[in-house]
C-alpha cells in the first residue's frame, strides 16, 4: 500500500475469490461458530447469502426467545402442587446420609423444599462444584415427591451417568417403598417397553434416563418433579420441551459449570438460584499440572498411584486411536491392567468394562470424555487427560472433578504434544 509492504489476513470464499483484510480492520472479523463435526459452507463473495442466513437464524432465535417468555410467564401464573411438608419418612432418609450437611447442602435441599411446598411451580437452578453434593438433594427432591405419592423423572445427559446414579439412587433408597429404574441404550427394546408401562401404571417411582425420557411414548402416570443434572449438556429445546408438556411440573436443575442463558435467567430472577460453595470436610485440594508429552512421566504418574492403592483415568478423546493408545499403556506398564471404553461402544460391553473398573479389575482406564459427567468413583486419585487444547474450559473442569472424591490428595495431568 503507498509502496509498502502491510500485514494482511487473507480469506478465501468459494470459487477460490480472494479479500485481503488489513491488520487495522481484525476487529471485523469473527469465529464461525457452527455445529461441531460439519464442515461450514463457504458461500461466494459478493452474494447475499451470508447475510440471509443470519436474518433467518436471528428470527428463530426471536422465536425461541418468545416461546420461553411465554412458558416462563405461564409457569409462574399457573397453580402447581403444592408437596406436603416433610413426614418421618423424609426425616429418616436425611439421617441416614453417611456424611454430614455442609450448611451450603442444607440451605440448598431447604431451599428446594420450600419451593416443593409452594403452590407455584419450582424452577430452580442448584450450582456447585464438582462433588459438592449436588446428587444427594437431587435424591431428597425426589424422595420428597414420592411420599406425597408422585413420580420423579431424572435427565442426564450420558448412559454412563444414568446407569450410576440408578445404582446410588437405589442404593440410598433401598430401605425405603420407592421403585428406581432407569431407561438408556444398555435396555433392550424389550426391557423398555417394560419399564414404559410400568411407569404408565405408576408401579416406578422415580425413573433416571437420558434424552429418551421426554420421547413421544414416554407417559408418567403423575410426574411431580423433573431434575435435570448437568444441565450444561442439554440444548434449549431439549429443556423446555419436557417442561412445554407440563407446565406445572416442578423443575430442579443441577450444575457446576452453567451455560449463560441460564446464568442468566437465574440472575435476573426468572428462576430461583442456590449456590453451595463450601466443600465436604477432609477434602484434599487437587493438584494441576502442564505437561509435554513423554513417556516416562507417564508412567511415573500411574505407578505412583497405583502403589498406594489407586486407579487412574487416562482420558484420550478419539474413539479411532483408543485401543492404540490403551496398547502404548499397556506397554509402558506391562504389570497393569488397562482397559478402555467409550461411548459407541455396545450397551453390554461399555457397562461391563465400567462396573469392572468400579470392582478395581482394572488399574487404568483409557476412555474418551464420557467419563466427564458426573461419574463418581472415589477411588481413582489421578486423571491425565491427553491433548488438553482440544477441551473447553467446562469439559476441563467437569473432567478435574473425576478426581478429588475422597480424603487423599488427587492429581491432574493436562499436556499437549510439542
Amino acid at each position: 500500500m503507498n509502496g509498502k509492504l502491510q500485514e494482511a489476513v487473507r480469506l478465501i470464499y468459494k470459487d477460490k475469490d480472494v479479500l485481503y483484510v488489513n491488520i487495522n480492520s481484525l476487529h471485523k472479523i469473527a469465529k464461525y461458530t457452527g455445529k461441531e463435526g460439519s464442515v461450514p459452507k463457504v458461500n461466494k463473495l459478493g452474494s447475499d447469502v451470508w447475510n440471509r442466513l443470519k436474518e433467518k437464524t436471528k428470527a428463530k432465535v426471536k422465536e425461541i426467545a418468545f416461546d420461553l417468555i411465554k412458558l416462563y410467564a405461564k409457569r409462574k401464573a399457573q397453580q402447581g402442587f403444592a408437596h406436603t411438608p416433610d413426614n418421618y419418612l423424609q426425616n429418616e432418609l436425611e439421617a441416614s446420609f453417611i456424611y454430614e450437611d455442609t450448611p451450603d447442602q442444607s440451605r440448598a435441599t431447604a431451599d428446594v423444599k420450600k419451593d416443593m411446598e409452594s403452590a407455584s411451580p419450582m424452577d430452580r437452578l442448584v450450582c456447585g462444584d464438582v462433588g459438592f453434593g449436588k446428587t444427594e438433594i437431587a435424591i431428597r427432591a425426589a424422595f420428597k415427591t414420592c411420599v406425597d405419592g408422585k413420580q420423579a423423572a431424572v435427565l442426564v445427559p450420558t448412559t454412563i451417568l444414568a446407569f450410576q446414579h440408578y445404582k446410588t439412587f437405589s442404593e440410598r433408597l433401598k430401605d425405603f417403598p420407592v421403585t428406581v429404574d432407569f431407561i438408556n441404550r444398555f435396555k433392550t427394546a424389550k426391557e423398555k417397553k417394560e419399564t414404559l408401562e410400568k411407569l404408565k401404571a405408576g408401579k416406578i417411582d422415580i425413573l433416571i434416563g437420558t434424552h429418551g425420557i421426554i420421547g413421544k411414548d414416554v407417559k408418567f402416570k403423575d410426574l411431580g418433579v423433573l431434575i435435570v443434572d448437568e444441565e450444561q449438556k442439554f440444548g434449549v429445546a431439549h429443556k423446555e420441551k419436557i417442561k412445554t408438556i407440563r407446565t406445572t411440573v416442578d423443575c430442579l436443575t443441577l450444575t457446576a459449570t452453567p451455560i449463560p442463558r441460564t446464568l442468566q435467567f437465574s440472575l435476573m430472577g426468572a428462576r430461583d438460584l442456590s449456590i453451595i460453595n463450601t466443600p465436604p470436610p477432609n477434602r484434599q485440594p487437587i493438584q494441576t499440572e502442564v505437561q509435554v508429552y513423554n513417556e516416562d512421566f507417564v508412567r511415573d504418574a500411574i505407578y505412583f498411584e497405583t502403589e498406594r492403592g489407586g486407579q487412574v483415568f487416562f482420558i484420550h478423546n478419539r474413539v479411532a486411536g483408543l485401543a492404540e493408545m490403551a496398547a502404548i499403556i499397556q506397554g509402558l506398564c506391562p504389570d497393569l491392567s488397562v482397559g478402555y471404553a467409550h461411548g459407541q461402544m455396545e450397551g453390554h460391553q461399555l457397562e461391563e468394562k465400567i462396573l469392572d473398573f468400579i470392582d478395581r479389575k482394572y488399574d487404568v482406564l483409557v476412555c474418551t470424555n464420557i467419563v466427564e459427567s458426573g461419574v463418581d468413583i472415589p477411588n481413582v486419585n489421578t486423571i491425565i487427560v491427553n491433548n488438553a487444547h482440544h477441551f473447553g474450559l467446562s469439559d476441563l473442569h467437569q473432567l478435574r472433578g473425576r478426581v478429588g472424591r475422597s480424603n487423599k490428595k488427587h492429581f491432574v495431568i493436562c499436556w499437549h504434544r510439542r
